[in-house]
């Protein structure tokens, strides 16, 4: 069994993003992190470990101060991230203290399209964030830690075998997963309205990722 804790903010707009309130709500419903601390400290003898999601948890100014307070517990730590803030994770993988246990990198676009979920939009942000998502996956590939990756099977087909193609040299042999959109909640209320791919969609995915040499998985080939 693991905790979780949903840090607020993230730099990316998503709009099939389920967690509005933590991309663009205000304080309301938030805990002080001492106070979940508190909570996963008391039950650290059912928990096995903690997963650190978000939001984007590496925004957190604070992070590796709530991972060494995690480990000391003598818990595992999971990251879920977006790859986009490589300067962050490598600080907490470079400290034997804060280094997680297990990543599991959200691959969204191809990278030369991330420029669709920035937060601010100008001309010098596409290749920003599409060379610090490189970064950040090749560190996560040389890092030694386990990890997986994650894709979404889009409505409409809004990522197609193309961003598969394009995304596949940021993977190595660890699983790719890859899941359905649910609707419900959106940063987009637009989304909410749209269909559920079916299963053969994310099948498809999956089967472009093995023809690249990748371990892609579908839901009914694996984790959901």
């Amino acid at each position: 069994m693991a905790g979780v804790l949903f840090f607020p903010g993230c730099n990316l707009r998503c709009p099939w993003c389920h967690n509005r309130e933590l991309v663009v709500g205000g304080e309301d419903g938030l805990i002080d992190i001492e106070e979940a601390l508190g909570f996963i400290s008391k039950r650290k003898q059912v928990l096995g470990g903690v997963v650190l999601s978000g939001g984007e948890p590496l925004l957190f100014y604070g992070l590796p101060q709530v991972i060494r307070k995690i480990k000391s517990l003598g818990l595992a730590v999971k990251i879920d991230t977006n790859g986009t803030n490589p300067a962050a994770l490598e600080k907490i993988c470079s400290d034997a203290e804060t280094r997680p246990d297990y990543i599991a990198l959200d691959l969204k676009l191809a990278p030369s399209r991330y420029a669709e979920l920035l937060a601010e939009v100008n001309p010098q942000s596409t290749p920003t964030v599409s060379e610090k998502l490189l970064h950040g996956a090749e560190f996560i590939k040389s890092s030694q830690i386990p990890h997986e990756y994650r894709t979404l099977a889009l409505p409409n087909n809004f990522i197609t075998a193309k961003d598969i193609e394009e995304l596949a040299p940021l993977v190595d042999e660890s699983p790719w997963y890859f899941r359905l959109f649910r609707p419900g909640n959106c940063l987009d209320p637009g989304w909410d309205a749209m269909e559920v791919p079916g299963m053969e969609e994310a099948n498809a995915l999956a089967h472009k990722a093995k023809e690249l040499g990748k371990k892609g998985i579908s839901p009914t080939g694996g984790r959901y």
